[in-house]
């Protein structure tokens, strides 16, 4: 029992340290980029890639494999059908050289033949047995140590050594952009959460408005000043501002869930953020004159497809490399059992070799010179692609621009029209007590009040949005 109270106090403890935490936007930034999947699989692809660059600078050095087989033959191997009967020779003296052993006629001197095949018939003959050519490979066992050394390979392993360095720079490149991503998502969940934290503040004492107004006008009711009718109006506008502050409250629940869902905390964690109490004007430096060419050095998606055009041109290098010719070093030493090093003879025996390899492609009816024309095509595809995105960025950073011209003016538009409606009520709830204007009047007034609050607030909130999508657009995000 001890036990289980002890673990509730703690966990009270914890709920409440974790709801009084206060946290900065930098602070939203930098757990949602330790926090965010996509940023963690941009990681694993950097990685991958630069075991990809090693993998492929191997390729310059040598090559060492082993291979081995065994094999079993149902049958030996005889190189001879039967025994064979070689004919022999005899020096002659006379002639000083050799002659075979034949079979002669007393009579004539002349070579008995067979009657059968009409060949000669020897006198002596040299007996090989078929057993003495008949060789036990029932079992065969075989193996090579082999190296190779890659001399020339018509530039097929420094493109893709090349290729394969452009790869982790377009995977840099992917992940500084998923970056920018993160962090003006964050943004814009910071920023709403901030809104509505001042737009509950504002219904909050617009509801307190309007308490006090139907605390007025009841009383009045009672003295017979009021009628019914403006009873029942405030009664209405007072239930409103209820509903609205519900809606508010609950929509502020929900972005604090959005913004705990982007840092990649649990949803249920609630933060204090340092700019829930918004205090005058937004302050930042307005951003400088726009150099596109400079846009187009920061931008990390134009980076991309750069990169990817400086792969297509290695791409290009590797098919142009089928059609020249290879050279390799190969050395190998090589063994077997049985081995025929020595005759036939069942153990195991080996040695070295060292040669070279030579491949010069003749002709294949146009297939190679067809793929290089394919991966020129896709270089030159993918440079218009690039021209094309370059249009659109200048197209969004001119938006991008207008947006905050616009915002920055809404902002100071807003900004001076709180005064005017903070007077507007003021002097609505002096001429309804002294009885110059009625409840009517003085609810039109909180209402305008309420809204050019509400406009400020969304204008302030506007100007930090566009700030932070400018840079993103410009490139000069710091993240």
């Amino acid at each position: 029992m001890r036990t289980r109270l002890y673990i509730t106090l703690l966990a009270s403890v914890c709920a409440v340290s974790a709801a009084a935490q206060t946290v900065t936007l930098d602070s939203c930034r930098n757990m949602a980029l330790r926090n965010n999947k996509a940023i963690m699989m941009a990681d694993r692809n950097i990685e991958g890639a630069g075991y990809q660059r090693k993998a492929a600078a191997a390729a310059y050095l040598p090559g060492i494999d082993f291979a081995a087989t065994y094999m079993y033959n149902q049958h030996k191997i005889a190189l001879l059908g039967e025994d064979a009967k070689l004919p022999t020779m005899s020096f002659d003296p006379a002639t000083m050289s050799y002659k075979y052993n034949l079979v002669t006629n007393p009579a004539t001197g002349e070579p008995v033949r067979d009657p059968a095949t009409g060949s000669v018939i020897p006198s002596e003959v040299a007996v090989i047995p078929k057993e003495a050519m008949t060789f036990d490979i029932h079992n065969v066992v075989a193996g090579a140590i082999t190296l190779t050394q890659p001399v020339y390979m018509g530039g097929a392993i420094r493109a893709m050594n090349e290729i394969t360095k452009y790869a982790e720079q377009l995977a840099v490149s992917m992940r500084n952009s998923a970056v920018q991503d993160v962090v003006y998502a964050v943004d814009e969940a910071y920023w709403t959460v901030v809104s509505l934290k001042q737009k509950q503040k504002l219904a909050q004492s617009y509801a307190s408005l309007l308490d006090s107004l139907q605390y007025n006008v009841n009383e009045m009711y009672k003295e017979g000043v009021a009628t019914k009718s403006d009873c029942l109006g405030v009664d209405v506008k007072r239930n409103e501002a209820r509903v609205a502050l519900t809606k508010v409250t609950n929509g502020l629940s929900l972005a604090r869930m959005a913004l705990s869902q982007v840092c990649g905390v649990p949803v249920n964690t609630v933060f204090t953020l340092a700019d829930e109490e918004l205090s005058g004007p937004v302050s930042g430096p307005d951003p400088a004159e726009t150099d596109m060419r400079g846009v187009y050095e920061r931008r990390q998606d134009l980076a991309s497809l750069r990169t990817g055009i400086k792969i297509f041109e290695q791409q290009e290098k590797v098919a142009r490399a089928a059609m020249l010719p290879k050279l390799a070093v190969v050395a190998a030493w090589s063994f077997s059992n049985p081995n025929t090093i020595n005759g036939f003879d069942k153990r195991f025996g080996g040695g070295f070799s060292v040669g070279a390899t030579l491949q010069v492609p003749i002709w294949h009816w146009g297939g190679n010179l067809n793929k290089v024309k394919a991966a020129r095509a896709a270089t030159s595809a993918q440079r218009l692609q690039l021209e094309d995105a370059e249009s659109m960025v200048e197209l969004q950073v001119s938006q991008a621009q207008y947006r905050y011209e616009e915002a920055r003016k809404t902002l100071d538009m807003t900004h001076s029209n709180l005064a005017s409606a903070d007077e507007n009520l003021h002097n609505a709830q002096y001429g309804f007590k002294e009885g110059v204007l009625t409840s009517d009047d003085v609810t039109a007034a909180q209402t305008a009040w309420l809204q050019a609050h509400s406009e400020y607030i969304d204008a302030e909130i506007g100007l930090h949005l566009c700030r932070v999508y400018l840079s993103k657009v410009l490139g000069t995000m710091n993240y």
